[in-house]
């Protein structure tokens, strides 16, 4: 049976008059057109959650009579007649306001200040946490560790004492899907000499038979070889290493 297509919303975005799929949000409509929206929480692999407010945009619909309001960009389903401004002097000092605060949590991040600076924004009017990471408490981590059934990161403590963290270490794989992630490149690593640190837990390195190179820990991949109902051979091979076994068959089958 034939998928059935969406039926066709046009909306504008900036003045652009856009034709899209229903169902989409605004941040992938944008996306798709190359109208750049900041965001910081988002994933493209995870449901949006709209956490860190950085891709507000201010709407308003035909019938509503010059009412206007502010909505997070990577949730809100477009529709019909809909129009989008991304970069009014409304939506800009929202978001600068938001940089602010954010300059005040994590006072050393490269990414925030490189992003503060876009709006005019060199250092925070707030009061900078001490002893500050460079977590923006996006959450990215925590879900994507539970879209893997592993459920190794949680928040932890509350109010500005909120932080990220593993509360039990045995429960992390040395995956990395939190590490590669993060936004911010708040949650370090560092692999030497046949080993991974991270979370303050050292694991063994497995090496690709063929190429030599790191595939993974071996908690990881039977993680995953059990999570797809796999045998843990399958997982024992490097991507490069499948690249070139399988140029070699199209290759055979072409002789």
């Amino acid at each position: 049976m034939s998928e059935t297509r969406r039926k066709a919303v046009r909306l504008t975005i900036d003045g652009r008059s856009i034709d899209a799929e229903e169902g989409k949000t605004i941040l992938e409509v944008a996306r798709e057109h190359g109208i750049e929206i900041p965001r910081l929480c988002y994933h493209p692999g995870l449901e949006p959650i709209g956490a860190c407010r950085m891709c507000i945009v201010e709407i308003t619909k035909p019938g509503w009579n010059g009412r206007k309001r502010l909505e997070t960009s990577c949730n809100y389903l477009i529709e019909e007649g809909l129009i989008v401004d991304t970069q009014n002097p409304v939506v800009r000092k929202n978001r600068k306001m938001l940089l602010d605060l954010l300059l005040a949590r994590v006072p050393d991040s490269d990414v925030i200040r490189q992003l503060a600076a876009e709006y005019g924004l060199h250092d925070t009017n707030f009061p900078k946490r001490k002893d500050a990471d460079n977590c923006i408490l996006c959450m990215i981590c925590v879900r994507i560790c539970e879209a893997i059934d592993v459920c190794a990161i949680a928040p932890l403590y509350r109010g500005p004492d909120r932080i990220v963290g593993v509360p039990h270490k045995d429960d992390c794989i040395g995956c990395l899907a939190c590490a590669l992630s993060c936004p911010t490149n708040a949650i370090p690593f560092e692999e030497f000499d046949n080993k991974r640190r991270i979370w303050e837990k050292e694991f063994d390195l497995v090496r690709c038979k063929v190429s030599g190179e790191p595939i993974g820990t071996p908690e990881q991949i039977e993680h995953f070889a059990k999570r797809c109902g796999l045998p843990k051979e399958d997982f024992l091979k490097s991507d490069s290493a499948r690249k070139k076994e399988t140029a070699a068959k199209d290759a055979r089958l072409r002789i």
